[in-house]
């Protein structure tokens, strides 16, 4: 079938089997130019591994440190006339390039929520790799079926307190608007909390730490934003930014255990606003991103998904004098982000955005092209009215 993109609110439906192994190409490639990373990981855990950061993380790990990785995700094969999800795609990519590295590349698809995918991981881990050495966590998921209890909780992003007002974008259309999102219900906060707070982190970790599979020293770390004041009653001061604070509890519990461990840790890094599948999903904050690009650009000091796990892999976690935390004991790599001159710049451009400049003040092209981009569609050296062959099955 000819696969071209259809994009349907902050979501595309459709998903290029050749643009996702290029674009895996493309991270792959720059994790080689950047050379190895001296005393990087070798047996590599990575929940949440089919897209964003963890598949950056994953990708990472492999090409940069010669790790063996097992990925775990949650991903929709293709059906009669429809392609498979991105993430789907993109681990066929990486797998078929680690493989032909000589790498071990196990994949896992399932709900990573769930005790039986747990159970099929430890025991993935017991056979093949005895124990792992660093512990990727990038769950994003709109649900969680608890294991215990079988409640499913639905998150949602929403302010806490008050109703928030402010501009939206609408990138596909690029319609910038005012949006207005009343406040979240205690329910939803809690709902929110259990979907992406730290409880099935603590999970995995204790699951792990039971079954005697983490190695001596080993590592963990889970993924999450602050950004800038503008986006905190959406983000930081939100539902999300609620269960980002619970995320940090569970960190500090884990890096306790880990101590114990053979002097390992577990840290929380915040990482740089992208356009990712769920930052899209988030109101205020694309039009955020498209400033932010904008500006970071013209400085020279963007970095994508790929660049930033790069950087966080070779100057923190396996870097001589180890990670560098901020007073909360978090690593920062989106340190250039929130440099004041750029954030000054932002909140400059901010209140002078309309529908009729939005070209001209923020990089909205490149937002609608990285949005593109994590679907396979605009990567170059790709024939997109050629017929694509959708259903490709996954070892």
């Amino acid at each position: 079938m000819i696969i071209k993109p259809k994009v349907r609110g902050f979501v595309c439906v459709t998903a290029h089997p050749a643009g996702c192994e290029a674009h895996v190409g493309e991270w792959i490639n720059h994790v080689n130019s950047k050379g190895p990373i001296a005393n990087g990981p070798k047996k590599v855990l990575v929940i949440g591994s089919s897209t964003g950061y963890g598949l950056a993380s994953r990708i990472t790990a492999a090409f940069g440190s010669g790790a063996a990785t097992l990925g775990i995700f949650f991903e929709r094969p293709s059906e009669e006339g429809r392609p498979a999800t991105p993430g789907w795609y993109n681990t066929i990519g990486f797998t078929k390039a680690a493989r032909a590295q000589g790498l071990y590349a196990r994949n896992i698809n399932g709900d990573a929520f769930s005790d039986d995918i747990k159970t099929k991981a430890l025991e993935a881990i017991k056979s093949d790799l005895g124990q792992v050495d660093l512990i990727i966590y990038s769950l994003a998921s709109p649900r969680r079926t608890h294991p215990k209890t079988g409640v499913t909780h639905k998150s949602v992003l929403k302010p806490v307190g008050a109703p928030y007002t402010n501009k939206t974008v609408d990138t596909d259309k690029g319609i910038v608007s005012t949006v207005t999102i009343e406040p979240a219900s205690p329910q939803e906060i809690a709902d929110t909390v259990a979907v992406m707070g730290g409880e099935d982190w603590e999970m995995w970790m204790n699951a792990l730490h039971s079954s005697k599979l983490l190695a001596p020293g080993a590592q963990s770390v889970a993924y999450s934003y602050i950004g800038p004041e503008v986006t905190w009653a959406i983000y930081k001061n939100g539902t999300i930014g609620l269960a980002k604070n619970d995320l940090e509890r569970a960190a500090r519990n884990i890096d306790s255990m880990l101590k114990l461990n053979g002097g390992g840790r577990a840290f929380i890094s915040v990482n740089k606003a992208l356009v990712t599948q769920a930052s899209s999903a988030i109101p205020v904050v694309p039009l955020y991103i498209s400033i932010l690009y904008k500006i970071m650009k013209a400085e020279g000091t963007h970095e994508g998904c790929i660049e930033q796990m790069q950087r966080l892999f070779s100057t923190h976690l396996y870097s001589a004098g180890g990670p560098k935390f901020d007073e909360g004991g978090r690593v920062r790599v989106d340190d250039l982000e929130m440099r004041p001159e750029i954030q000054a710049a932002v909140a400059t451009i901010w209140p002078e955005v309309t529908t009729e400049n939005l070209a001209s003040l923020t990089d909205i092209a490149g937002y609608r092209s990285e949005f593109l981009k994590l679907f396979g569609f605009g990567l170059p050296g790709i024939d997109y009215n050629a017929e694509a062959e959708p259903h490709i099955p996954m070892d």
